[in-house]
Order: structure tokens, then sequence, then C-alpha cells
């Protein structure tokens, strides 16, 4: 983790007994060869390293029949109060577990157990993004029933979270109004990696001055034909399209 985005330290599961260190068993020499030529074969390695474990992770979701959806944005962007009301509106019809990412806290986890939901925290310290190892440890604690969702909400960040293959079967970016249009071109790797993207908070948009149009093309040039769905988290307004995507990638 720390030779790719340039963070470090160990990632902490809630209610588990050991850390997760991950990929830090190098030495960070200096002044032999060519950095930056190792610099590159380091951050290969990470990856690498990262995308096995990933399908690792994949494979056991799919031996259980288990969808697992990533869902990444800057901080605020209000992926949390997607996610509590994803539950709370389709309880009843789905089983869903969470995992939550963020560098500290058990905040964002708390509010998902109120809705009766498990979930499970993982505090990344330093680290902002979740990589394969971690998710294998959170489901490992979740143990989520077979035929059952995982969402997984990534820590906030429009960088590093789109370079680190969990094993999910969907990613999701969620941007909202207040965040500016210009997201799509400033951060276009995030929005390629994007199996559908949300622009949330739209009940603001009379409030804010906020180009949808402009956003739209900026998402359109980053990921030609990702579907793009507009909604409030917080009113419900737009909400049945997400729910339809997700019903649609059901095993």
């Amino acid at each position: 983790m720390c030779a790719t985005c340039g963070c470090s330290g160990s990632a902490i599961l809630e209610d588990h007994d050991h850390d997760h260190d991950h990929g830090h068993d190098h030495e960070h020499g200096h002044g032999h060869g060519h950095p930056e030529t190792r610099t590159v074969t380091l951050e290969q390695a990470v990856l690498a390293r990262n995308d096995g474990l990933a399908e690792l992770n994949r494979k056991w979701l799919a031996e259980r029949g288990i969808l697992a959806v990533n869902l990444m944005s800057s901080p605020g962007a209000g992926k949390t109060t997607l996610l509590v009301r994803t539950i709370r509106e389709l309880g009843a019809e789905l089983r869903v577990s969470v995992v939550e990412g963020d560098q500290e806290t058990v905040l964002d986890a708390d509010r998902i157990r109120a809705t009766g939901a498990p979930a499970v925290q993982i505090n990344t310290g330093s680290g902002c993004h979740l990589d394969a190892q971690m998710l294998a440890g959170g489901l490992q604690t979740l143990d989520p029933p077979d035929s059952s969702v995982v969402l997984i909400e990534n820590v906030g960040n429009l960088v590093c979270p789109a370079l680190f293959d969990l094993g999910e079967q969907a990613r999701v970016v969620i941007t909202s109004v207040t965040e500016g249009a210009e997201k799509p071109r400033k951060y276009p790797q995030m929005f390629r990696a994007a199996d559908l993207v949300l622009l949330n908070k739209t009940d603001l948009l009379p409030y804010v001055d906020f180009d949808v149009d402009a956003f739209l093309d900026g998402t359109r040039r980053a990921n030609p034909g990702v579907e793009v769905l507009q909604l409030s988290a917080t009113t419900g307004d737009g909400i049945d399209g997400w729910y339809g995507w997700l019903r649609a990638r059901l095993p």
C-alpha cells in the first residue's frame, strides 16, 4: 500500500485480535540503484499481490452466490446515508451485510448496525483505501449468508480506491452536487473504474451552482456508456433506479 499511494500503516479490523498488515514486509532502502525503477517495480508487486488476493475473494463470493458491491466516493458524498436508506427499504427483501472502511472511528458502522444489518468496521489508520486482504478479513468476520448482498463502503477518497481490486462484482462511484461538476475531469481514473455513477443530493440543486450537463459530459468522456443515476439519498427521490440496478445484479 505504501509504495503505491504514499500511505502507510496497518489496518485494524474491529473485534479482531490481530492487525492486517498489507504489503509492508519490504524494505524502504534509499541510495542504491535507480529509485524510480525500484519504486515502479515495487508498486507493480503490491498491485499484483492484491490482484491475486482479489481473485480469491471473487471466487469465495461466487461460490456462495454473494453479490459484493464496492461504493467509492470522496468524503461526505453520502455513501453511509445511501446505505442506511437502502437497508431500511430493502431489508425485508435482501439480506445485506456491510463492510465499513474509515481511517478512524466506528461511527459509520454504528449507523449501519442501528438499522439491524450486520456491519464490520475496518480502520485503515493512515491508509487511504481498502485492499483485498482487508476485505478478506472483513468477510471472515461478517460471515455473510449465501445468496446475500455485501455492500462495501470504501474509505472516502477519489484516487486510490480505484487502483485496488477487492474482488467485488461491481463498483459504484458516488458524487454529490455539493462537490462541483468537474469531478469526472479531475479524477477520471475513478470514473473509468465505475460500473455505475450515482449523482447524489439532487434535492440541493436549487441551492448550489452545479452544472448537471457538464457533469454528465465529463462522466461520458471518462467512461463512455456508463450508467448515471440522479438521486437524493435523503429524500428518496430517484432512489428506485438504484434499487433496480442492485436487484438486476443479484445472483
